[in-house]
């Protein structure tokens, strides 16, 4: 996909066009490690960015950096939850991780389905909701097209940037960005973070 497609469909939106001009060129790559990436967003389900980065830092000292089903599988809980973790949050770490190795959830497959295809089989794992689903989606699979309204973040961008506040207002003001929302919802966090 050529950079210049999505940032020239982008720049339609005179919003979008000027959060391209401020923040500069997005990337959208998907992740090495899908299994991984579902942890991290299991981690950061709630907390604040600065919380889930040193807890996140925490876990994965752990492992080595190495994060795996059987690994999370054999660390015992005690560790997890002196890493800052929370007993739900470690439930469905676990959860993942036999999900992942008793299911064909792996990268290769999971790409090969749709977006609504992915989200219900990661929705099926006790802990993963569409929230979750839909970070995957993102940045793990690197998915183009997707709007994650259940990001307050991105509500709150949205609200602030196009002056709305119910979600089909948002999905309307987001309907120019397709077939690349995904872009679209990196310069939304953009501007909300900035």
């Amino acid at each position: 996909m050529n950079t210049d497609d999505w940032k020239r469909v982008l720049s339609r939106d005179p919003v979008m066009a000027g959060l391209v001009e401020t923040h500069g060129a997005v990337t959208l790559t998907p992740a090495e490690n899908a299994f991984e990436r579902l942890c991290v967003s299991i981690i950061n389900q709630q907390l604040s960015t600065a919380s889930a980065e040193a807890i996140r830092e925490r876990v994965f000292g752990l492992f080595d950096g190495d994060l795996t089903p059987a690994g999370v599988l054999a660390v015992d809980s005690e560790p997890l939850r002196d890493a800052g973790l929370s007993r739900t949050k470690v439930e469905y770490l676990r959860n993942t991780a036999v999900a992942f190795r008793d299911r064909d959830l792996s990268q290769e497959r999971l790409s090969s389905l749709s977006n609504e295809a992915v989200v219900d089989e990661l929705t099926r794992i006790k802990g993963i909701g569409e929230w979750s689903a839909e970070m995957f989606l993102i940045f793990a699979l690197g998915r183009e097209d997707v709007l994650p309204l259940g990001d307050l973040a991105i509500r709150r961008g949205l609200a602030s940037l196009y002056d709305v506040t119910e979600r089909d207002e948002m999905r309307t003001v987001a309907e120019p960005w397709r077939p690349y929302r995904s872009y679209g919802t990196l310069y939304v966090w953009r501007a909300y973070e900035s």
